[in-house]
């Protein structure tokens, strides 16, 4: 149970703080506002990494945790409690954030949530690539034998610094299914009504993810 507590906490701290930072930088307002939410979501990760990664590995993200199951790094069971109880972590950290910044949430203004004017599809393919290339970053980084051992939770997060630097101005940038599903949900709209595309696409980046790098990996 204790290892399923902190992935709680930890995705609420990702969703808090790279959601908040989108909300109190107004994202997507300049470049300076792009940088600093892609900065404050590695650093979350990077945080929370060498805060919780020796407890429950610190997947925060129900991507990671399919990465991790399809490569028989975790069991079954194991990578649906993960799921659930990231979702409620990413659902007390959007809460937390709605509270915060009260009236503006409550107007539907930003909560962080992802969208995509051009539609759903466009943000499905987006959300399938920057995944792809997170998830196989953890991966590769995280192998008992071939990884990057104490800097696996460095290289991760600025991973993940770079995929936003790339996705935000089309989608957001989700590649976590659960810090999407929650702040949709507070914020409803067309958040809502393109929140499919971030849970697909996350899913499919992470399964073709795991397959390559059961290729690359493999010494046959």
């Amino acid at each position: 149970m204790r290892k399923y507590f902190a992935e709680m906490v930890g995705t609420m701290v990702l969703v808090l703080m790279g959601c908040g930072t989108a909300v109190s930088l107004a994202c997507g307002a300049d470049t300076a506002s792009v940088v600093g939410t892609a900065c404050a979501f590695g650093l979350a990760v990077v945080a929370m990494a060498y805060t919780i990664g020796g407890i429950s590995g610190c997947h925060i993200n129900p991507a990671i945790t399919l990465g991790c199951l399809l490569t028989g790094r975790i069991s079954s069971k194991d990578a649906a409690m993960y799921m659930v109880f990231q979702v409620i972590g990413a659902f007390i950290g959007s809460g937390l954030l709605y509270l915060l910044v009260g009236q503006v949430a409550a107007e539907g203004t930003t909560t962080g949530a992802n969208s995509c004017a051009a539609g759903a599809v466009p943000a499905l393919i987006a959300e399938v690539i920057l995944t792809f290339v997170f998830v196989l970053v953890v991966l590769g980084t995280t192998d008992a034998k071939k990884g990057a051992g104490n800097l696996a939770g460095l290289a991760i997060g600025l991973s993940l610094i770079l995929v936003h630097l790339v996705g935000i101005h089309y989608t957001g940038t989700s590649v976590n299914p659960a810090r999407s599903i929650a702040p949709a949900v507070f914020e409803g709209g067309e958040a809502l009504n393109q929140l499919w595309a971030f849970i697909v696409g996350p899913f499919i980046g992470a399964a073709i993810a795991a397959i390559t790098w059961k290729l690359v990996s493999s010494d046959k």
